[in-house]
């Protein structure tokens, strides 16, 4: 509806300015070829049309204004000035200067138009309904009206209403509304399906885990209405500017219109005239419409091009902040590496070979839930039946297991306490991790190292951050010393503290907010519950929007919708891109208006270069604002 609103709204715009322009060029005829009759009033009269055509919008707009209090905006300057260059006679000028203008707001729609596209995509996510097993029956509901631990049936081409887990069925998921990721992703019994999200290929029964308010997709919708609530520094400066600037040229302008002629000759007409035009000329000069709208729309573009790449900005405060990021505090567990245990060494005993290694341990762990234990079942997915199973606090666990030999054998799987209690003589290796020790009959068999894995663009990442002028990356977290060391020395980290505390990560972050050497602002990246104090202390919070928790998200200021390290330095590069518009729309804006404002009041510059200087700049300041909305690999 809203789209097809603007469309009309486009379609009465172009009509008028082509009705109007049409007119114009048929006074313009009419009063140059001498044909009309010599009568003071009617060129006026004719001029009037095509003036009124145009421009009876912008007069409304300023009456309203003007009774509801708002004086001096661009509506006040345009009505005042081509009202009073018909006074001097100027008509031509009069309909040019509107018509111009009027050009020019045609593009300002049309642009903030296509940014807000860009974001208003995101609403499709929206979900429209969902359908909920009840009673042996399945009804089509409101996804706000589903309860947690309700049943839902996703069938291909739908769109997945609410978070949930997979109870039944095999799919793959399309992501990349979410998280810019074009590559489908599989999904299937046991794993985690979020709102948002199309179901491509087969219908799965998903039970669900969140209500639709606290759905992945309902917050992400939040987080992109309320995005324009903070506004960056530029944009309050513009604001202030603006406040005060517009009261300030329209007394600058009555001075020039009155206060020469005082001097000059008060009794003289023409010299009144000349005046007035040029104070007239140096309102519609004054307008400070590129910059008023230039600004807002380039930081509005930004966000909307990082939306499309998965990287949610909160607002444009923050984007101004990430373009200023000279120190970067990550979070380790799930923001450097994946957040899940898998197998890194596997050492075998003398005569014993991996897989046989691998086999008793799944085997004996196949009843745990401990992240370790479903590391090693999912590295022997094809693992026998285990019985007596005992889990020794502390120690590990024993369990007689069936080997592929065919006869049964006592299995203990644990530390190095549980090894000695079972007789067998342990060899520990230097691996990074956290290693299993595992012995059958007594005998040692071996050692396996669990790990959680280094994601595999978080040195590319890193790198890419060096180049965009981050001189310290710091990591924290409540991980081992030797483990933090390792993947500290892998990625090439300025410095890492680990064994802390979400209170000792608040203080550490305190000690670099404080540090004196820092020019820049300070970002802190993280995924988990306790990073939430963090994410909210740092000058700027980024979350992982995937596997981040809801407090993670909440407290952050951006979010990376994808999990993957390679969207930080892309939102660097955004912000960045968009700062530098802004600065060149700001530069030229006021040069250009500067320069022709000394020439306008100096009678230099008439009402034909104050329309170049008004709508000319803020049409190519508009232009160049369009450009932050294109994002760049």
């Amino acid at each position: 509806m809203k789209k097809s609103y603007f469309k009309r709204k486009h379609k009465r715009s172009l009509a008028e300015i082509i009705i109007a322009a049409t007119l114009f060029v048929i006074c313009a005829i009419v009063t140059r070829a001498g044909i009309l009759p010599d009568m003071a009033w009617l060129p006026l009269i004719l001029y009037l049309a095509p003036y009124l055509v145009i421009g009876w919008r912008v007069l409304w707009k300023a009456a309203r204004n003007i009774l509801r209090g708002q004086v001096f905006d661009e509506n006040f300057l345009m009505t005042i000035a081509t009202i009073g260059a018909l006074i001097v006679g100027e008509y031509p000028e009069a309909v040019f200067v509107m018509l111009f203008y009027r050009v020019g707001e045609l593009f300002e729609e049309l642009a903030v138009g296509k940014s807000r596209a860009s974001i208003a995509a995101l609403m499709e996510i929206r979900p429209d309904c969902a359908h909920a097993e009840r009673e042996g029956e399945t009804v089509t509901v409101d996804p706000a009206e589903v309860a947690v631990g309700e049943i839902i049936s996703i069938h291909p081409g739908e769109r997945v209403p609410l978070d949930g887990t997979v109870l039944e069925g095999i799919t793959t998921l399309d992501t990349a509304a979410l998280t810019g990721e074009s590559l489908p992703r599989e999904a299937g019994e046991g794993d985690t399906v979020i709102s948002g999200c199309v179901n491509l290929t087969g219908m799965i029964r998903v039970r669900v885990t969140k209500s639709y308010g606290e759905s992945t997709v309902s917050k992400i919708l939040e987080l992109v209405e309320n995005a324009g609530e903070h506004k960056s520094r530029s944009e309050q400066f513009i604001t202030r500017f603006a406040r005060w600037y517009t009261p300030i040229v329209v007394l600058a302008a009555v001075l020039l219109a009155v206060v020469p002629p005082l001097f000059m000759g008060v009794s003289d007409p023409a010299v009144w005239s000349e005046w007035i035009y040029r104070a007239l000329s140096f309102l519609v000069i004054s307008c400070p419409c590129a910059l008023v709208i230039s600004v807002p729309l380039s930081f509005f573009g930004g966000i909307g091009g990082a939306s499309k790449r998965g990287i949610l900005v909160k607002g444009s405060c923050y984007l101004e902040a990430l373009a200023a990021c000279d120190t970067v505090v990550f979070d380790k567990t799930g923001t450097l590496t994946e957040g899940r245990f898998s197998v890194t060494a596997v050492r075998p005993a003398e005569g014993v070979t991996e897989s046989d290694l691998l086999y008793l341990a799944a085997c004996a762990e196949q009843y745990s839930s401990h992240p370790i234990a479903r590391a090693l079942t999912a590295a022997c997915p094809d693992h026998g039946e285990a019985h007596d199973v005992e889990e020794p606090a502390g120690h590990g666990v024993r369990a007689t297991v069936v080997g592929r030999d065919g006869r049964p054998h006592r299995v203990a799987v644990g530390n190095t306490k549980l090894m000695d209690s079972e007789g067998a003589a342990w060899v520990s290796h230097s691996d990074t991790g956290t290693t299993v020790f595992v012995a059958a009959d007594g005998r040692f068999m071996g050692s396996i190292t669990v790990a959680d894995t280094v994601k595999p663009d978080s040195a590319e990442a890193i790198a890419a951050l060096r180049s965009y002028g981050v001189k310290r990356a710091v990591m924290l977290t409540g991980d081992s010393e030797t483990t933090a060391s390792a993947v500290a020395r892998e990625l090439g980290l300025d410095e890492y503290h680990a064994a802390l505390l979400p209170a000792d990560k608040v203080e550490r972050v305190e000690a670099l907010l404080a540090d004196p050497a820092r020019k820049g602002k300070l970002a802190f990246v993280g995924d988990g519950i306790n990073d939430a104090p963090v994410l909210a202390r740092a000058d700027i919070g980024i979350a992982m929007g995937g596997m981040g928790s809801d407090a993670a998200i909440e407290a952050a200021d951006v979010v990376l919708m994808d999990d993957r390290m390679a969207g930080l330095p892309r939102a660097i590069a955004i912000a960045r891109r968009t700062l530098r518009i802004v600065k060149q729309n700001i530069i030229f804006a006021l040069g250009v208006k500067a320069v022709i404002l000394i020439l306008g009041a100096l009678g230099l510059a008439g009402l034909w270069a104050a329309v170049f200087a008004d709508v000319g700049v803020a049409v190519i300041a508009i232009l160049n604002a369009m450009r932050a909305m294109k994002t760049r690999d």
